[in-house]
């Protein structure tokens, strides 16, 4: 006997990265954390904190952080929605857009809560196969037709990014919502912003996770024209960011400097490496992102293995088309120097 939906009980449910106990010795770059602490600004905050801040609920809209993003991105604050994380944003979207009989479409190899939510919701999915060299497949995303169609950009684990010309010609030719997630969009040469202007059917996800140096805090937003947000604002939960969380974020969003400076440090770290792993032998993905998709010149789930035996985690994807890859987070320096190094000796 099941309590659960049928579509719950035949879904096999989202399996986060491995997450070993803070204060762990291990290289952890399995899931794309930031390897530098978040900005002086955002910590200052944390420690000076009024215990009243705990007492209280929250501001239900984070209006403080909602016009920190205002100010750092120029955009109007009721343009904006804050969430537990961006991926509380997606959950908002598909419960707010998708049911059984209205597609969730999106291009694969992606980021599989995409998937996951769908089951949840027993929405129909499409998930349409990326052509080679990672192009999208814009007339069969055009041709689904999807109350929802979701777009990573950068993607992951590819480390990809859409062109532009294939978002702005989605965005126009689909009758549903187009969302654009650029969780990583901080270590990326461009980005999609200027479309939630240009098309009223256009979401563009963000988070505090990978650029600011706070995945722990669980922040994210999301950006489109009002009458979106109106809507969205109906389906999520009354308090879903709390306080400490909009106080730490706005200030975190307030030091662009500081984050931009990070950004850079991590995409010259991913350079570096890039080279150093093409030395030992494996193929490499150009990536806009702070890891590098990889193919090792050997069994991609023993390396695995044999780094985390020596305390190193990086992402290994038991799924087609990804079992002979590895995706690796730029660390600092220091950490992807002894990545190398013990790669060195198992080769």
């Amino acid at each position: 006997m099941s309590y659960f939906r049928p579509s719950v009980d035949a879904m096999a449910g989202y399996v986060p990265g491995e997450q070993p106990k803070p204060g762990t010795p291990i290289i952890k770059l399995n899931t794309n954390e930031n390897p530098y602490l978040p900005s002086p600004n955002a910590i200052a905050v944390l420690k000076s904190l009024d215990p009243e801040w705990l007492r209280r609920y929250p501001d239900p809209y984070a209006n403080d952080f909602r016009q920190a993003t205002s100010e750092a991105l120029n955009i109007p604050k009721d343009w904006i929605m804050v969430g537990n994380g961006s991926d509380d944003m997606l959950n908002v979207v598909v419960r707010a857009c998708a049911e059984p009989g209205r597609k969730v479409v999106y291009p694969m190899p992606t980021y599989v809560l995409y998937r996951t939510l769908t089951e949840i919701q027993d929405a129909d999915r499409l998930e349409i196969p990326y052509g080679e060299n990672n192009q999208l497949p814009l007339n069969e995303l055009i041709a689904a037709q999807g109350a929802v169609t979701f777009i990573a950009s950068p993607n992951s684990p590819s480390g990809h990014v859409v062109a532009m010309s294939d978002l702005r010609q989605l965005a126009a030719n689909l009758n549903g919502v187009l969302v654009i997630d650029e969780a990583y969009v901080d270590f990326a040469e461009e980005t999609a912003l200027p479309l939630v202007e240009q098309f009223q059917n256009v979401i563009i996800l963000r988070t505090l996770s990978k650029g600011y140096s706070l995945a722990g805090l669980r922040l994210g937003f999301a950006i489109a024209q009002p009458h979106l947000i109106r809507g969205l604002f109906k389906v999520r939960d009354s308090y879903s960011v709390d306080a400490i969380a909009t106080l730490v974020g706005a200030a975190a969003m307030r030091d662009q400097d500081y984050k931009n400076e990070c950004a850079e440090k991590v995409k010259r770290s991913r350079e570096k490496l890039a080279i150093e792993l093409r030395q030992l032998g494996f193929e490499v993905w150009n990536s806009q992102t702070n890891f590098l998709l990889t193919q090792p010149p050997g069994n991609a789930a023993k390396i695995y293995e044999a780094l985390k035996q020596q305390n190193i985690l990086v992402r290994y994807f038991n799924q087609p088309n990804l079992d002979d890859k590895l995706r690796i987070s730029v660390g600092t320096d220091e950490q992807n120097r002894i990545l190398i190094t013990t790669l060195s000796s198992q080769l």
